[in-house]
C-alpha cells in the first residue's frame, strides 16, 4: 500500500475545481455534521482546496500536513481565519485527547493510514466526534489518483476504523472512489 507524500512540485494541482466531480463540498459538509463552534482538522489538508471549503462553517480548522511547504502554498493563496497550521504526521497529532470534534481525509488516507495513525485518530477525537474518509478506492480504473497498488478498498478502511473504535455509519464505493463516515 501507498504511504508516499504528495510531491510538493505538482500542488497547484491539488487546487483543481475538477476535485469536486470526487466529493463536493455539500456532500462533505453533511457527512462532518458539524456546528459553527466546531473544532475540526483536515488531514493531509495540501494546499487548502477541501479545507477552504469546511473553513467557514466551522469554529476552528485545523489543516494538517506533514510537508511545511504545502503550508506555504496555502498561506501564499490566503487561508480563512479560522484556520491554524499544523505540521505534523497524522500518527503523532499534537492535539490532547477528544479534542476534535470531526476530522476528513480527502484523497490522503491512503497517505497515513497505518495502525499508529489511526489510533491517534480515535485518541484525538472525541467521543460521538465524526471522521470523515473519502479516498481512491482499489476497485478503481486508476486513470485518476496514484497507482492502483497504493490505495485501499473500502472494506479495509471500515475494518481498520473499526479496530481503534470508531462505529462506520457510512460506506460507499464509488467509481474511483470511496466514502466512510465513522463515529467514535
Amino acid at each position: 500500500m501507498g504511504f508516499h507524500t504528495f510531491d510538493a512540485d505538482r500542488a497547484a494541482k491539488l487546487d483543481d475545481p475538477a476535485r469536486f466531480r470526487f466529493v463536493s463540498r455539500e456532500e462533505l459538509l453533511s457527512h462532518l455534521g458539524v456546528a459553527p463552534d466546531s473544532v475540526v482538522a483536515d488531514l493531509g489538508s495540501g494546499t487548502g482546496f477541501f479545507t477552504d471549503e469546511v473553513a467557514p462553517h466551522v469554529g476552528t480548522l485545523y489543516a494538517v500536513d506533514v510537508q511545511e511547504v504545502m503550508h506555504d502554498f496555502y498561506r501564499q493563496k490566503g487561508a480563512p481565519d479560522t484556520v491554524e497550521f499544523v505540521t505534523a504526521d497524522v500518527a503523532s497529532l499534537p492535539f490532547d485527547d477528544d479534542h476534535l470534534d470531526a476530522a476528513f481525509s480527502t484523497m490522503t488516507y491512503h497517505e497515513f493510514a497505518t495502525d499508529d495513525a489511526l489510533a491517534e485518530l480515535a485518541r484525538a477525537v472525541r467521543p460521538g466526534g465524526t471522521v470523515v474518509v473519502v479516498d481512491w478506492s482499489t476497485s478503481g480504473s486508476g486513470d485518476d489518483g496514484p497507482p492502483l497498488d497504493e490505495r485501499f478498498g473500502l472494506g479495509d478502511a471500515v475494518s481498520a476504523l473499526e479496530s481503534v473504535g470508531f462505529r462506520v455509519s457510512h460506506a460507499e464505493t464509488r467509481r474511483e472512489t470511496f466514502v466512510c463516515v465513522a463515529r467514535r
